[in-house]
Order: C-alpha cells, then structure tokens, then sequence
C-alpha cells in the first residue's frame, strides 16, 4: 500500500514542485528585468549593472568588500546628479552632519588640530568642558590616547577613539614644555558653543555666530538680550566663515534682528512655495553684517534679508552663494542621503546660487592679523556704526 502511493503521488508531487520552481525563478527574473529596465531606462539596464558588479569584484587587481561595491553604487547614483551639495552618508558622515546640526556629541571638548612639525595637538580646549577641567590646554601635543601612539594615527581616527560613550574615561597622554603627563578624562554630553557676544565702545555689540545649529537660537536670544542690558543700542553681526546649518535656526535669529515678515521662500520641484517668516520680537537697530567667502547658506538668508529689508549695511566680501535647501533622509541604520530639494529665495525674490551675496561695502582683510585693530572689516562696521 506504501509503495503504491509512493508511486502514485511522489511523481506528480516532485514534477509540479519542479514546474513551481521553474515558474518562481522565471517571474522572480523578469520582475528583476522590468525594475532594472525602469530605474535605469535601458532594457539592458540588470545585464550592466551585474556585469560592472562581476568585473569589478573579479577582475581588479586587489580584492574588493562586497558593502565597499554597494555602497559606491549608492554614492555614485547620488554623485551622478551633479549637484556638490547631494550625497550618500556613510554611517561616519551621517554621525557628522548629526553632531554639526545639534551641535553636541559625546567626548571631553577639545579640538584637535596640528603643529608645524605635523604633530597632533589641541587646538582648542573648549573652557568648562572636560578636558580644560583636567588641565589640558590649547597648544598641548597629544603624544598618545589610550596608549596608542598618535603618530600611528588619522586625525579621524583621533577624534573617534577620543569621542565615546558619556561616562566613560579616555587616557590623554600630552606633551608640555618638554614633559610628558597622562590625564584620564571622563567623557560627557558636550555642546558646542555657536554665539559669542561681547560690547565694544559707543554702545555697539558684537556677536559672533559660527553655525546655525539647534542651540544657536536660544543662545542668540540670551546674549543678544544681555547685551541689550548692558546698553547696547547698535550691533555688528559676525556671519564670517560660516558655513549655514538649519534653516529654522537661521529664523530664529532673524526674530530679533529683521522686522516682522518673510526673511527667505524656498520653491521645490512642483512650484509649491513655502515662507520661512520673522516674528519681529525686538525693534530693529542699526546693524551691520559682516561676511566673507566661507559665509553660505543660512548665514546668506540672513544677509540677503537684512540687505532686502534695508535694515543694515553689510560689510566684507562676496559671500560663498550657497542658496539650495538640503534635507538628510535616514536609510536603513545609521546611514542616510542628503539631498538638495529646493532653492532658497530671499525677500527681493533673487536667487543667490552661484552668485552669493555682494556686500553693500567692500572691505579685504590683509593676509595676517595679529590683532583686533588689523580686523579691516570689523573696524570699517564700527566706522559706518558710530555714525548711526
């Protein structure tokens, strides 16, 4: 009776499992075609995607990770757009433009830079953070981080071993005057300081932004309001090398130094427009931007609504012309896309990509400035200042 139904059904069993499969395979490739054909608009779109995939895991001299091929199709895709601004992060540099955007991360505050011979050293220790509590300061060489040479090391190599968990501790072992000394520093949450303001003589502000990150707002607000304490009736706004950041952050700003209305439109591919608008919280008082080739992006909206609105003079050179809209969309993981969706408009309706923002009065700055006194620009914003 076994062997009977092994006979009669195990045949036709196995021959239509066989047929499925067949079936399966051949819909699984053609589904295959159709979406390569449609994402690269060639019908022989799959057949030099796999062939460019083969020869180069095959056929180059050295060998090649499989995630390394992936992951530069993915760049490339984004590249092939022509855009500077658009492009595939890697988990490294979406941890990046994350800590440049809330202007935080986890480490002992300190910059690292290099000396002349090349070595490692600490640019700048950041007052009230970590390592300046321990001891370290500006100019110290880093001989070692953990016991691990730095000589053997990438200055982002660097920074990621001394960056980590907040609790955590890293040895630093620093050089001084010839004398070599260990700290072992316990990591924290560290915020970067974005807004530093001070008076200057006749009632004139300074305040100096360096990016427009999430706590750049609020500490605008706070020193702008300190300052307006201490009797501050004019300001000199420092946008110089920055490089932009947050669009919202930049409107923030404007809230206290632009009058009520549109500082910047933005128009994306559907001819939708949106207004990114000041609430006008403080009356205007005489203002001047300063801004140089490295001002782009958000330090240009503020820029070119101050110039627009007539608000201000500004003051320096032409700016970057940094006038697209990026947003960062999260892949799978700690991976992601930034990607340019719109161009930004300011309130005269001018388009500064490309172009930028030509300041209102030119000023150089000479090739060395050891102090103040030799900042051209800054003295040229005092100058049209103190006559206001």
């Amino acid at each position: 009776m076994k062997e009977n139904f092994i006979k009669r059904w195990l045949p036709d069993s196995l021959k239509s499992g066989i047929q499925f499969a067949i079936k399966f395979t051949i819909a699984g490739l053609v589904f295959l075609w159709l979406v390569f054909w449609y994402i690269s608009g060639s019908p022989a779109g799959a057949i030099k995607f796999f062939f460019t995939y083969f020869v180069a895991s095959h056929f180059y001299m050295d060998p090649v990770a499989k995630n390394t091929l992936f992951e530069g199709s993915l760049a490339g895709m984004i590249d092939s757009l022509g855009e500077p601004h658009s492009q595939f992060l890697n988990e490294k540099a979406f941890n990046d433009i994350y800590m440049q955007t809330s202007g935080s991360y986890s480490g002992v505050g300190i910059v690292l830079g290099q000396d002349k011979e090349g070595l490692m050293k600490v640019a700048t220790a950041i007052e009230g953070q970590p390592a300046a509590t321990a001891g370290i300061k500006s100019g110290d060489i880093i001989v070692a981080i953990d016991g691990i040479k730095t000589s053997t090391l990438a200055m982002e190599d660097a920074s990621k071993m001394i960056r980590g968990e907040e609790g955590t501790q890293v040895t630093l072992s620093v050089m001084r005057d010839n004398e070599i000394k260990e700290y072992i520093i316990t990591r924290q949450q560290i915020t970067l300081p974005t807004v530093k303001g001070r008076m200057l003589d006749d009632h004139i502000g300074y305040i100096r932004i360096s990016q427009f990150a999430e706590p750049t707002g609020p500490d605008f607000a706070k020193i702008y309001k300190e300052l307006k304490e201490k009797g501050m009736t004019k300001l000199v706004l420092d946008l110089r090398d920055n490089p932009g950041g947050l669009l919202t952050t930049a409107q923030e700003v404007s809230d206290y130094i632009l009058p009520a209305g549109p500082i910047v439109t933005i128009q994306d591919r559907s001819g939708r427009v949106e207004s990114y608008d000041s609430k006008g919280l403080e009356a205007t008082i005489p203002l001047v931007v300063l801004i140089n080739q490295g001002s782009a992006s958000a330090s240009e909206i503020i820029a070119g609504a101050v110039q627009d609105e007539k608000v201000g003079t500004i003051v320096g050179t032409n700016s970057y012309g940094k006038g697209t809209v990026q947003t960062v969309l999260s892949v799978l993981g700690d991976e992601g896309i930034k990607i340019t969706i719109a161009k930004y408009h300011t309130p005269n309706d001018r388009v500064i990509d490309g172009t930028g923002i030509k300041p209102d009065v030119e000023v150089a700055l000479p090739e060395e400035i050891s102090s103040e006194a030799d900042d051209t620009q800054l003295q040229k914003a005092i100058e049209i200042l103190m006559t206001k």
